[in-house]
């Protein structure tokens, strides 16, 4: 199964990422987790997924991440562990 892909991202979605981090909700706590998911190389599923942080969610398709939402906003897909 690939990996979730976080390097050498197409520019866009890069910005679009590190765009929506700056969100002031988001807190240093669940940064910190999403580091360390992200250092142990998830696994991607095929199609859509999200990781549930508390503050956030990061959902993705595929080997992309593709966005972060907000605390109380629904995510579609297969949620990770």
């Amino acid at each position: 199964m690939p990996k979730i892909q976080w390097t050498d991202l197409p520019p866009a979605l890069r910005d679009h990422l590190f765009d929506r981090l700056r969100e002031p909700k988001i807190t240093a706590e669940d940064l910190y987790q999403l580091k360390t998911w992200r250092e142990s190389e998830p696994d991607a599923p095929d199609g859509p997924w999200y990781k549930d942080f508390g503050s956030f969610k990061i959902c993705g398709e595929g080997k992309y991440p593709k966005t972060f939402l907000l605390r109380g906003q629904p995510a579609k897909g297969q949620e990770l562990d």
